[in-house]
């Protein structure tokens, strides 16, 4: 399979937290994440979550949600994973009513100072066509352009809805973390 060189959709949200960055771990707070947080995180459209490894060690992240009319499923691995920005790349299997299809998805997670010894975090999802999700329009005379301006606005909504879910799950957790290292 064939990653495209194209935009299929891409947002970015951000939201902020009364958190100091120091006590902000993107990565443990991921890759220790519950499934029933996940859930807490987009509701309805969170549907599962866990924490896997690639054949090879990497870490990889599985998550099932519906956004717009697809069924997606994420198969996150980890090209970086730190405590302040961690980028996930998968090529995510979508279930829509023409049937099955992937795309390759970058999800970039980063948290920055910001005044008052708060925390911003930032939410970016970035869609890219592959070759099987163009022989999937073309089978269905689809268009590109309709296709991309569907997933560009369900892709935008569910992820205005998560950020701040996801930034205040990230403070919870780095919360009980300081909580945890003070006993």
């Amino acid at each position: 399979m064939k990653v495209l060189d194209r935009i299929l959709s891409q947002s970015a949200y951000t939201a902020d937290i009364d958190v100091p960055l120091d006590q902000v771990d993107i990565a443990e707070w991921l890759f220790t994440l519950a499934e029933a947080e996940y859930l807490r995180c987009c509701p309805p459209d969170h549907i599962a979550a866990g924490v896997s490894t690639t054949d090879d060690g990497r870490r990889m992240m599985i998550n099932v949600e519906q956004i717009g009319t697809g069924l997606v499923v994420q198969h996150y691995v980890a090209d970086e994973a730190g405590k302040t920005y961690c980028r996930m790349n998968s090529i995510s299997d979508v279930f829509t009513a023409n049937g099955r299809t992937q795309v390759n998805v970058i999800w970039e997670l980063k948290a920055e100072t910001v005044d008052g010894g708060r925390t911003r975090y930032t939410n970016s999802v970035t869609a890219h066509p592959t070759d099987v999700f163009m022989a999937f329009l073309d089978k269905h005379s689809l268009s590109f352009d309709d296709a991309a301006k569907a997933r560009q606005a369900a892709g935008s909504d569910h992820n205005r809805r998560e950020t701040p879910l996801f930034a205040a799950s990230i403070a919870r957790r780095a919360k009980a973390r300081a909580q945890e290292q003070a006993k």
